[in-house]
């Protein structure tokens, strides 16, 4: 039973399916049968098909606007497709975390925990909650950072005990320790996992399947992020290949076809069938339509920005303390702490929008700023695209000497002269995040502030604005959850620790990981000794025990076995990398196996160090 009446209350994160056909097999969860779904004459996915097994770990891949959040909410019954049918298997039970999570007007944790009849999945709701740092169950949730909302609907899907779990965005708000966490969850977990996200360390460390939706179809690929790049690319190459093929012939047949009738006469009524077939096929585009970010900063001086024993304070939360900091030329910083820290907060008095409470901003003068905040900009939701951004400016210049209409400005973003004519209420997420982005870059600013820029932007956008940002010719600072994005961008980073404290780490966020982790080890081991749970030093005179005869045994089967599973595990690698052919095998089970190994491996070399302590 999953939540039982409570989904009356959450039935935003929580779903239950009663659909009409099931699955005889118990391994397939959910099998998607020539599904099709359209919105006017634009068709996001045309008879797609895919199965979800137990144990899968799926993410799903596409442009902003191809389908990605429309499908998950066809599956997960918000929605209806044009065509095609959805197969849950009879024991298969979905929890749904949907994009943006609605919450009942004056919802609180415990009234979300109460509504829930089943003992063991209240419970379950509440641990998760602490685990993920919600501790004022009383709090109500409408007042509560984006960031929170989004664990108390995280905690909401998973509690239910779903045994298939549906994720849209699930990383997007969250602090990078919730992602992390979610992160080393979803790896353990048996249930499996159907995913958007952005996140590409997120994709490349959780999942075991990619699916990509490209020109209305699927393409299925068996492995983790980066083994999926490697093969799209293959793919898109041999693609590119049979066009050229495809084009060549059928220049040929257009010379026969071309003659007379009557020297057409007799010739098999095949081969004009075939030649229109041949034109078909010859029209696929396989050009990929991306975001253009060119185009220069204006001249930044010596002087950027001075920051003089800033602090900050709420009451009895404090912000920052005695903050001092002075930017030099193309400093590219990365702001990172938990939920609730503090980091909007911070940048909005670099931007002035927020007052300190002592200190001040000195700020050269040839500083200008650009800010992509996380709310948006407040655009008038019943114009068009290209009538807001002509009210920025007419007239846009995109390096010295270059110029553009706003038209030919927003083509660069992916907005056709059609698109251009939409509604700004009818565009999707990842669509208002382009225009969003925009604005800021077609004023030319050399100081880009930029607060969670990777929410709602597809990864081909999120490729293209980091090799934007790390040819930029200013200074950054940004703040993202996204620890790809950051390790592409940023050559620093302010950490705030809370109570005001800022830690300023000279590296990416990955080698701040590493530091850390070494950092709480040495502390674990100081602390110990300490408290005098240390394990004492032997004596020189003690001799540390000898194997027994069984012992010895089995230290040298383990050792055969070990040398075994590596050889094994190493010809798994070279098929993934393309080395060598899998011949009949299911890449599935291969993938499957080469897990298994893995902890085998694990658990064998262990206890080979264990035992060869007393060899």
């Amino acid at each position: 039973m999953i939540f039982g009446e409570s989904i009356r209350i959450i039935d935003n994160f929580v779903v239950r399916h009663r659909p009409n056909h099931y699955l005889c097999t118990m391994n397939n969860l959910l099998q998607i049968d020539n599904l099709s779904k359209s919105f006017g004459v634009r068709m996001l996915f045309s008879e797609i098909s895919f199965t979800v097994n137990e144990g899968d770990k799926i993410g799903l891949i596409a442009k902003n606007g191809t389908g990605k959040s429309t499908l998950l909410r066809i599956i997960a019954g918000q929605e209806s497709p044009d065509s095609g049918r959805i197969t849950f298997n009879s024991t298969t039970r979905t929890g749904y975390l949907p994009q943006h999570p609605h919450f009942d007007e004056g919802a609180t944790p415990q009234s979300l925990a109460d509504a829930i009849n089943d003992e063991e999945c209240r419970t379950e709701f509440i641990r998760l909650l602490t685990q993920m740092d919600i501790k004022d169950l009383e709090q109500p949730v409408e007042r509560m950072s984006g960031g929170q909302r989004k664990r108390i609907a995280l905690a909401a899907a998973i509690s239910g005990k779903p045994n298939l779990l549906i994720l849209d965005e699930p990383t997007n708000h969250l602090d990078l320790k919730t992602v992390e966490w979610l992160e080393n969850y979803l790896r353990r977990t048996r249930m499996a996992v159907l995913m958007v996200t952005h996140d590409r360390y997120f994709l490349d460390r959780v999942c075991n399947r990619i699916i990509e939706i490209d020109r209305e179809t699927v393409f299925t690929y068996d492995g983790n992020y980066d083994y999926y790049l490697r093969r799209r690319q293959e793919r898109i190459e041999a693609m590119s290949s049979e066009l050229a093929r495809v084009r060549n012939t059928l220049r040929k047949e257009q010379e026969w076809m071309s003659r007379q009738p009557q020297a057409r006469a007799g010739k098999a009524r095949f081969r004009i069938n075939q030649f229109y077939d041949l034109k078909e096929r010859s029209r696929v585009n396989l050009s990929e339509n991306n975001v253009r970010l060119n185009g220069d900063s204006t001249y930044i001086g010596n002087k950027i920005f001075e920051a003089h024993n800033i602090s900050k304070a709420y009451g009895d939360k404090t912000i920052l303390k005695d903050f001092s900091y002075i930017f030099a030329r193309y400093d590219k910083v990365g702001i990172v702490g938990v939920n609730g820290v503090g980091k909007s907060t911070f940048i909005k008095m670099l931007m002035g929008a927020v007052t300190p409470d002592s200190g001040h901003f000195d700020v050269g003068e040839t500083v200008k700023f650009g800010y992509y905040s996380q709310e948006g900009i407040s655009f008038d939701k019943n114009k068009k695209v290209i009538d807001a951004v002509t009210e920025f400016a007419e007239d846009i210049e995109l390096s010295e000497g270059v110029h553009l209409s706003p038209m030919q400005f927003l083509q660069h973003f992916l907005f056709s002269v059609p698109d251009q004519q939409k509604y700004i209420h009818t565009l999707s997420g990842g669509e208002l995040c382009r225009l969003h982005l925009a604005t800021v870059l077609m004023r030319r600013p050399n100081f880009l502030i930029l607060d969670e820029p990777t929410n709602d932007l597809d990864i081909v956008t999120l490729g293209i604005l980091e090799e934007y940002l790390a040819a930029f010719k200013g200074c950054v600072i940004v703040i993202s959850h996204d620890r790809f994005f950051l390790d592409s961008i940023v050559n620093h980073l302010f950490v705030m620790e809370g109570d005001g404290e800022i830690r300023d780490f000279p590296g990416s966020y990955t080698e701040y990981r590493a530091f850390l982790t070494e950092h709480n080890r040495q502390q674990a081991s100081a602390d110990a000794v300490r408290n005098g749970n240390a394990p004492s030093a032997k004596p020189r005179t003690e001799r540390a025990p000898k194997m027994t005869f069984k012992e010895r045994r089995e230290f040298e089967a383990l050792t055969v076995e070990i040398e075994k599973l590596t050889a094994e595990k190493a010809g798994l690698e070279a098929i993934f990398n393309g080395q060598e052919s899998p011949g009949d095998a299911d890449i599935r089970d291969l993938s499957a196996r080469y897990a298994q190994l893995s902890g085998i491996l694990d658990e064998k070399e262990m206890r080979w160090l264990e035992l060869s302590e007393k060899a």
